[in-house]
């Protein structure tokens, strides 16, 4: 059709809609042949009540399928410490986590990750109370695909986590707000069983044994169960660790600077300074109170999440 031979009306209305189309037409055009943008994809590290009486050991989502040059953003959401942690090939996963070893406790490789060597968070956290060099995200570009198990190496093979990564281009199987809605329904479950682990475990304390904190795999307990004891000059409490992962202190007193040494005289206490030291998992420790008084106690790894009790010692 010849425009010139159009009634001077049409004439202008064809020129209005080729102007308002033909820049569309363009776009389109060009976003078709533009390769997609890469995207930041969100994970919680961590879960708890709003009390941190409960923290969870979770990376929520644990699954996530992203594409070759997207970025994972890792969020601390648990005054607990974790880490996010992708070994090396053919590292093997240390346990128990060690604090004096710089690898762990700080930050390895860059913020691109190869698939290969070993790449680490830190010590991450949404306390700043909790005395560790810790921050609150951490965040890869993954350059190459694959399936790659990344750690906790707090909690060892008990929190793992599991990125797919796929080509630039492929389809993504879930959106952030779908894997949000996983999270969260995770995040409930880890928490019911805290409550109910946590519950079992008073059933089961006396005031002559006081379970220090509770966990099993997949929830953790961090309080003293059955934190407030009263018993008779001479007697004894056995404090004793029933968990799976997460280690712990009893101590007396002001901290001493290293914690992770026993100090004091546990078998003759009479208010004076007294740790533990560490306690691991399935391990105890028996204090014998000879004078009369309240005495207050807390686990120096987790006082700044509410840890602690009080025995109360009263004359025969």
């Amino acid at each position: 059709m010849d425009i010139h031979l159009l009634p001077h009306r049409a004439r202008l209305l064809v020129a209005a809609l080729c102007a308002v189309l033909l820049p569309l037409a363009l776009s389109a055009s060009a976003s078709a042949s533009s390769p997609p943008q890469p995207r930041t994809w969100r994970v919680a590290v961590g879960e708890e009540t709003r009390s941190d009486a409960i923290q969870g050991m979770a990376f929520l989502p644990g699954t996530v399928w992203i594409n070759q040059g997207d970025k994972i953003l890792w969020t601390a959401k648990a005054g607990e410490i974790h880490t996010v942690s992708f070994l090396a090939t053919g590292q093997p996963l240390s346990q128990p986590f060690d604090p004096t070893n710089l690898m762990q406790l700080l930050p390895q490789g860059s913020s691109h990750y190869d698939g290969v060597h070993y790449y680490n968070s830190g010590v991450m956290t949404d306390e700043t109370t909790s005395g560790f060099p810790a921050h609150a995200t951490y965040q890869l570009t993954f350059d190459v695909t694959g399936d790659f198990t990344y750690y906790c190496l707090v909690h060892g093979a008990m929190m793992k986590g599991l990125v797919h990564v796929r080509p630039a281009g492929t389809h993504y199987r879930f959106t952030q707000r779908q894997y949000n809605d996983q999270g969260a329904a995770q995040k409930a479950a880890v928490l019911r069983d805290g409550r109910r682990l946590w519950a079992d475990t008073q059933k089961n304390a006396t005031r002559h044994l006081v379970f220090v904190g509770a966990d099993d795999g997949t929830a953790m307990v961090m309080r003293f169960v059955n934190d407030n004891a009263t018993i008779r000059i001479g007697s004894s409490i056995t404090f004793k660790n029933i968990g799976m992962a997460a280690p712990h202190t009893v101590t007396f007193g002001p901290e001493q600077p290293n914690i992770f040494a026993p100090y004091g005289d546990p078998a003759n206490f009479t208010g004076q300074q007294l740790n533990s030291g560490i306690l691991l998992p399935g391990s105890s420790f028996t204090v014998t109170f000879t004078k009369a008084g309240t005495y207050h106690y807390l686990c120096a790894l987790h006082d700044y999440l509410g840890m602690s009790g009080t025995v109360k010692v009263e004359k025969g």
